[in-house]
């Protein structure tokens, strides 16, 4: 009998949510944001769902794009980070992935390179996160330089990423749009600042592209409720199942360092999943998981292949009975609270000891 710990995608529920990003900005591109294995949930499989639908995908890295383009998927392919060595631009020339630049180094990159056919670059400004992007006072000359230079498409974009979207209240944002704004309209081409929160909750940052990731797969980035994620379907399910159940009494204490103990004769289910399949370590008694459609909550400290939840009281519970630690039903976000971090790590994180499913 197979360990009982996997993940199940809902591609259909995938293709929903594309759909969603689509109507809430109808006069924009949306390009599918694939990332870190689409987030957890298979790149190629989400890609190939999404391909008919999407007109651009969107990776971290080039290793991440060769990969799609093997798997067969076809559509432009944009490197969110760019090119790290001299050699990748022409590999991205070869493959018609776009590039974003956003340091001079890969300005130099990209004008000093042998390629086949120009590239499609799009020109990243720091508009305040101070992570990647170009000085908005220099844009103008390297953008002078990208554009008289042979190995550069015409057809380039410009760029941003927000920083605080997700903070409904927080108007850096706006501040951001405005600098972004300003920098870019002199050069009169298509631009993208739109990530999941701007797309969901920020209209003013809708551009001619927009760039959603953690939306996609059917979970909110906002910190506060909007009508924009009723429109959301939770596309990654984790399950797993009871293995064991025992009785303890009033002051036993339950899995490592004795952190958690009984205030009354408790039932104690384990469960065949751990921070070894990537559920959180810091998840903390109390973080709710789902037991045949009831709540439970985890006692006690998460092992690397098991957890201990408290089912004292619930119905019918018996040896083998599903387990959901997120999914429809359990909020990713509701688990990421309890255990101190957010449902992106959440999703990322789950290892490769989980088998995934996949449901259309």
């Amino acid at each position: 009998m197979a360990r009982p710990s996997h993940i199940v995608v809902d591609l259909a529920a995938l293709i929903h949510n594309y759909q969603w990003a689509c109507q809430l900005a109808p006069n924009a591109q949306t390009m599918a944001v694939v990332k870190a294995n689409a987030y957890g949930h298979g790149a190629v499989a989400c890609a190939t769902a999404l391909q008919p639908y999407a007109p651009a995908f969107g990776v971290a890295c080039i290793e991440e794009a060769l990969a799609l383009r093997k798997a067969g998927i076809n559509k432009p392919i944009l490197l969110l980070e760019g090119t790290f060595t001299a050699d990748e631009v022409a590999i991205a020339a070869e493959h018609g992935f776009w590039v974003m630049v956003e340091d001079p180094i890969q300005v130099d990159a990209i004008l000093n390179a042998s390629v086949t056919k120009p590239l499609k670059v799009w020109i990243k400004i720091d508009t305040g996160m101070h992570r990647l992007g170009l000085n908005p006072q220099r844009v103008e000359g390297f953008y002078q330089q990208l554009f008289a230079s042979s190995n550069v498409s015409e057809e380039m974009v410009f760029a941003t990423h927000l920083a605080s979207a997700d903070e409904t209240s927080n108007n850096f944002t706006l501040d951001q749009v405005q600098l972004f704004t300003e920098t870019s309209k002199r050069f009169k081409h298509p631009v993208s600042i739109a990530n999941s929160a701007a797309i969901m909750a920020w209209p003013e940052a809708h551009g001619d592209w927009n760039r959603p990731g953690f939306m996609l797969y059917g979970n909110s980035p906002l910190d506060a409720d909007h009508p924009s994620s009723k429109g959301l379907q939770p596309v990654m399910q984790v399950r797993s199942a009871i293995i064991s159940l025992r009785q303890i009494e009033t002051g036993q204490t339950v899995g490592y360092g004795q952190q958690w103990c009984a205030q009354r004769p408790s039932i104690i289910a384990t469960v065949a999943i751990g921070y070894g399949d990537g559920y959180p370590r810091s998840a903390v008694s109390g973080t709710p998981v789902v037991v045949n459609g009831q709540r439970a909550g985890i006692v006690g400290r998460v092992s690397m292949d098991m957890i201990t939840i408290d089912v004292t009281g619930l119905d019918g519970i018996n040896v083998g009975d599903p387990v959901c630690l997120w999914g429809k039903g359990l909020d990713i976000n509701e688990v990421a609270r309890h255990a101190g971090t957010i449902g992106y790590e959440l999703m990322t994180r789950v290892t490769q000891r989980l088998s995934i499913s996949y449901t259309e």
